[in-house]
């Protein structure tokens, strides 16, 4: 067992082919808000990573075979298992990402819906008959299609969602038949070691999970560029994606990768609710959320009034201890990010644009920062900040507000809030994302839900029967009656 009653002290090993193994290195790692030694994880070797995928393909045959209602079996228990866990679960989470310890266990929760959304979907997994006779020479002919597992999925994922983006790769690979090698983010490995424990004792085969550790540029080379991999499931930034992208060769790849949502508000809608909603959609987790509201386009009849309320929430949150049930925000994931914060911010400044609250830092504590005016070409409105930073910028007509979202190297997601139907299909015809929320905010996000994006934001669609799409191959089956 990797965990002994609450000591966080990790042994140096990784999961492989259903056990634990000693690695010849590791790494310390420390709290990004008390800056305390956690654990010291283990360091896969290039050998390590070949045996995790050895096992992973060995274990493809065991889990294609698997009947539907097995591998539903499982992932419902494995749901089980770590609803007992959640407070373990979200307590590991708030020490290793510094997450607000109330969000963690939202996330933990969010989790557990999701592994249940992959047991269901397991048992819906089919084709669809054809009528060959449309076309001449069909005649005397029977088709159907059906979906099978592509084999090894390399899976990696991020620091914001230890949990339930690991949950959003795994889940679904292991509810079409599939086998995992799984790569972690360096600074939020201790979440997924407690999924593979987890799913060992809710019966998963061995290696059809396999934990790796480690250097990213090693562990995920090895796993974009091996053939025995079929598929890279990926979460991060847009620079190591379109990297990945260049390096998979044939393989299937979904990437999700990032944005700069936007939120727009039409005048005549209630400002207090739309702010009530709004400022933690901007500033929960810090904004280490992909789909974190970072832009704000409220029309000029509402605009002052939005910003002076959106202002006055925003000076109410508590910064903290991740721990302490009452804070708000807590620490950036590294120092190096809040540096890199406090550079855009200071940026912004210099060009004209207005401080309306926030810029400083404590400590690994970026205050929630409230940006007025800056222009579209700054840093804070036209890249992802993954802080806690929001723009607002004043629009004269919604026309203007959806091109100005629209001027983006990013499409996640966005939203509108608007009491004009007409405005409100306009802009979900017109908002170049993957989603578009009416009345509500682009941080939106049930788990069940296809999620992706266009543009630099990244391509395929998560979301448990979405994912199962990309994570299985169509066959086609023809009987001549003839």
């Amino acid at each position: 067992m990797v965990w002994d009653k609450g000591d966080y002290q990790v042994k140096k090993e990784l999961f492989i082919d259903g056990g634990w193994v000693q690695a010849p290195d590791y790494y310390p790692l420390y709290s990004p808000y008390s800056e305390e030694h956690l654990a010291d994880i283990a360091s896969a070797s290039n050998d390590q990573v070949d045996q995790a995928i050895e096992a992973a393909s060995r274990a493809a045959v065991v889990m294609r075979a698997m009947p539907a209602h097995r591998r539903a079996a499982i992932l419902e228990k494995l749901a089980q298992l770590l609803e007992e866990r959640l407070e373990e679960a979200a307590r590991l989470i708030s020490l290793e990402a510094a997450k607000p310890i109330t969000t963690a266990k939202l996330e933990v929760a969010r989790t557990v819906q999701t592994y249940k959304f992959a047991a269901e979907e397991a048992k819906r997994i089919h084709g669809e008959t054809m009528s060959l006779d449309a076309a001449p020479g069909g005649e005397g002919r029977v088709a159907y299609t059906v979906r099978e597992p592509i084999g090894v999925i390399g899976a990696i994922t991020p620091f914001n969602f230890p949990m339930n983006l690991v949950a959003h790769k795994v889940g679904p690979a292991i509810a079409a038949g599939n086998t995992v090698v799984l790569k972690p983010a360096g600074q939020t490995p201790l979440t997924a070691l407690l999924i593979a424990e987890l799913l060992k004792e809710a019966g998963l085969p061995d290696g059809a999970l396999n934990v790796v550790t480690g250097s990213g540029r090693l562990v995920g080379e090895r796993i974009v560029t091996d053939d025995r991999v079929k598929m890279v499931t990926f979460t991060g930034s847009p620079a190591v994606g379109i990297g990945i992208r260049n390096k998979a060769g044939l393989k299937r790849v979904t990437l999700e990768l990032g944005a700069n949502s936007a939120v727009i508000i039409d005048k005549g809608t209630p400002i207090d609710k739309i702010v009530a909603r709004s400022v933690p959609g901007a500033f929960s987790f810090q904004g280490q959320v992909c789909i974190s509201l970072q832009r704000v386009y409220a029309h000029e009849a509402i605009y002052d009034e939005f910003v002076a309320k959106f202002v006055e929430a925003t000076s109410k949150l508590k910064l903290g201890d991740p721990l302490d049930p009452a804070t708000d925000v807590s620490a950036l994931i590294s120092l190096a990010d809040v540096e890199r914060a406090l550079d855009w911010i200071g940026e912004a400044k210099l060009h004209g644009a207005t401080i309306a609250a926030g810029g400083t830092a404590v400590g690994n504590m970026l205050l929630p920062t409230v940006i007025l005016e800056a222009s579209s070409v700054l840093k804070v409105s036209c890249q992802e900040a993954f802080a806690p930073i929001v723009v607002i910028q004043r629009v004269g007509t919604m026309e203007e507000a959806i091109r100005l979202v629209n001027d983006s190297r990013f499409g996640l997601q966005a939203g509108i809030y608007t009491d004009n139907i007409h405005t409100a299909l306009d802009a979900a015809e017109k908002l170049h994302v993957g989603g578009v929320m009416i009345n509500d905010i682009p941080t939106f996000r049930v788990d069940h839900m296809p999620y992706g994006g266009v543009k630099e934001s990244g391509l395929g669609r998560e979301g448990l029967k979405y994912a199962i799409e990309e994570m299985t191959e169509l066959k086609l089956i023809v009987f001549n009656r003839n």
